[in-house]
């Protein structure tokens, strides 16, 4: 499997554009992977994981067709997450030449969202199907096994993970989450994942259990109670993601933290191939 990363950055991006703290004016001036748009990414080229409101400059900077996703998978209806109204762009009208329409999968309220914004615009249920995504039960979307797990992220709401498995590969999405419910490491018992992209949205901090989102303690400990489960395979690599400048670290002080660790730490653009001959 292919996995793109369009963004890597929480929800204000990386630098804030309205901030002035030494994390965003440092990375304004190094640039490069120090500039992180809203998280997301792209499986293969045709399975989506979020749409937040930077897709269309993503799109532009990397190359991507848009076109040529077929399915698009909703965590939760943060607006970093889902930009639901940005999906018109799509609609017959303003896009020409596409013959399928975007499977949107998610809990009820991401359906809700988007089914708004296509009853305000006439014809657009043509061009879009809305699929109701239940934890724990796994779907056939396209040519992968989809299995949306609980998040520790939004009392609010149903926010969800997904694990997903292609040609013998498998990956765990586990952002925007804290340490995960009791009813996702329950699930993950006896798995095997050759890759885990997870949330570090704090940064350093003293809690190895942080809810909500992770810190780098939480991703580390998410590794040693991985190996402890077995679940990781001989070649998997973690990789963490969903940076927010108030943690107050660039690209090169992460990529130092998490070294020793055999960590990964994704960046814009970044495009990672997984499967089991590496």
């Amino acid at each position: 499997m292919k996995i793109h990363f369009l963004g890597t950055a929480a929800a204000e991006g990386f630098p804030n554009v309205f901030c002035n703290c030494d994390a965003c004016t440092k990375a304004k001036q190094l640039s490069g992977k120090n500039i992180r748009t809203r998280s997301s990414v792209i499986v293969d080229d045709v399975l989506k994981v979020d749409y937040p409101p930077d897709v269309y400059m993503q799109a532009l900077r990397d190359g991507i067709d848009m076109s040529l996703v077929k399915d698009l998978l909703i965590t939760h209806t943060h607006f970093d997450h889902l930009n639901a109204k940005e999906l018109i762009s799509r609609m017959e009208g303003y896009a020409h030449g596409i013959e399928w329409p975007l499977n949107i999968y998610g809990s009820d309220l991401a359906l809700y969202q988007c089914k708004q914004i296509f009853h305000e615009e006439n014809g657009g249920r043509e061009q879009f199907r809305l699929n109701k995504l239940q934890p724990f039960k796994t779907y056939n979307i396209g040519e992968a096994k989809v299995t949306p797990l609980l998040a520790d992220h939004d009392p609010n709401e149903t926010c969800l993970l997904f694990f997903i498995e292609k040609e013998n590969t498998s990956i765990l999405y586990g952002n925007d989450s804290g340490w995960f419910p009791g009813e996702t490491w329950d699930w993950l018992k006896g798995k095997t994942i050759d890759l885990t992209i997870l949330d570090c949205t704090v940064g350093k901090t003293s809690n190895k259990f942080s809810r909500n989102h992770m810190s780098v303690e939480t991703v580390i400990e998410v590794q040693k109670v991985f190996r402890e489960m077995n679940v990781l395979t001989d070649h998997a690599k973690i990789v963490t993601t969903h940076f927010s400048h108030n943690c107050g670290l660039l690209h090169n002080e992460l990529v130092e933290i998490f070294e020793p660790y055999g960590i990964d730490v994704a960046y814009d653009g970044m495009i990672m191939n997984i499967n089991k001959s590496q």
